[in-house]
């Protein structure tokens, strides 16, 4: 019988959730950009130059020149908790500046909450003065909410959902409704602790994780094109989630700033700007970002002690480390410090190589703009409670009859 020719599109997909070949575990595993060539690329380029790094406040990014001809109309669902909230934010303005796309986010939730009081969210105006949408509801209700118009919108970013109960609603919808790339903010958090560093897309994750869930039903959905993106700790302004305020709040203060184990843990903080450009190049990169997953991280990571003492740098103070260890301190290590107590360190190999990517976060200095905006918000001035600390420290001070012997 004669061999039967197989088509590079049944094979991608036959190749979708094959086992990564390093692991025993079954991971998701995504084809080169080759396979995907078969959609036409966009005409794009990048300068490299960040205009405005002085300003404390800037969310000034990369230009991107796209043809007319490639404008797009781009949704975003943007969660209203945590950091991430800044992803959605940073990605709306990058898209408007570029002067080609047409921007709506929807922000979970409504617009009166005290929520929305708080940046980014206060800084939305940003967005509808550099010609973007604002929208705030149930994002189950898409077509209440955003689903009037003629055009049906090109790219949809789920930017909230962390289950498939919450994120299915959404890919369902964007595919019945004719969506070309469909983008989701997942987490490097779903990666299994391994003792080479650092991950790498690929590598084995907890199959039990919620995100996994959400990342295999999108790539099951076959949109024209679709990405996911795996994010670690983040920084920038108009972030308001606590990590880096937490040193500065003891740094400004005098205080012994407690770090657990022995502070030579690694991880990836990273500007959210290069977050934000990495999700731009998919959208101006269709085919290259087609059916892969990208560590959505800079590419250096620092300690914990370094992360303390660039803090301290910023504010143009001294740093004290007490190293401990959190059982014989009697602590519950999520609330004693911001971040994990483990390496979490991962590489943006595959933006590099598929997409012609590159960091731009430079720690030191982005500590320095968020500082500034901590000076700013008078958190320096207001009176606080360290009482784990305390815990801590008095766990630290040998007794009296320790010191006899």
């Amino acid at each position: 019988m004669a061999a039967t020719a197989t088509s590079p599109l049944l094979l991608r997909r036959m190749s979708l959730f094959s086992p990564h070949p390093s692991s025993s575990n079954s991971t998701l595993a995504f084809p080169s950009a080759s396979a995907s060539s078969f959609i036409s690329p966009i005409s794009f380029s990048l300068r490299s130059s960040l205009k405005n790094r002085s300003n404390p406040i800037s969310t000034t990014f990369p230009s991107f020149h796209v043809s007319a001809s490639a404008k797009k109309k781009i949704l975003i669902i943007n969660t209203n908790s945590g950091g991430h909230a800044v992803i959605g934010f940073y990605f709306a303005k990058q898209l408007l500046q570029s002067g080609n796309h047409a921007v709506t986010i929807l922000t979970v939730g409504e617009e009166s909450s005290d929520k929305m009081k708080k940046p980014p969210f206060s800084r939305f105006s940003e967005i509808v003065n550099a010609g973007g949408k604002t929208v705030w509801g149930d994002p189950s209700e898409l077509e209440k909410l955003v689903g009037g118009d003629d055009s049906p919108f090109d790219v949809v970013l789920d930017n909230n959902g962390k289950n498939l109960d919450t994120v299915k609603p959404v890919a369902d919808w964007s595919k019945s409704t004719g969506v070309k790339q469909f983008l989701y903010i997942s987490s490097a958090g779903i990666y299994i602790t391994a003792d080479e560093l650092p991950h790498v897309e690929g590598d084995a994750v907890k199959e039990t994780a919620s995100h996994v869930a959400v990342e295999k039903y999108i790539a099951e959905l076959s949109f024209k094109s679709w990405s996911i993106f795996r994010p670690q700790y983040m920084t920038g302004s108009g972030n308001n989630k606590d990590c880096e305020e937490w040193f500065f709040d003891r740094i400004v203060r005098d205080k012994e700033v407690p770090i657990p184990g022995s502070g030579m843990q690694l991880s990836n903080i990273t500007h959210v700007r290069d977050l934000s450009s990495m999700l731009c190049l998919s959208v101006d990169k269709p085919s290259e970002a087609c059916c892969n997953v990208f560590n959505c991280v800079s590419d250096r990571a620092v300690t914990l002690d370094g992360f303390a003492r660039l803090c301290a740098k910023a504010a143009g103070r001294e740093v004290k480390i007490a190293h401990y260890d959190p059982k014989s301190a009697g602590v519950d290590v999520k609330k004693a410090f911001p971040f994990r107590v483990q390496h979490f360190y991962a590489e943006p190999r595959a933006a590099k190589e598929k997409l012609g990517w590159s960091s731009s976060t430079n720690l030191g200095d982005d500590l320095k703009e968020r500082f500034e905006e901590y000076v700013r918000s008078g958190r320096d001035k207001k009176e606080m409670k360290f009482d784990l600390d305390d815990k801590i420290l008095a766990s630290l001070i040998p007794t009296a009859a320790a010191t006899a012997v």
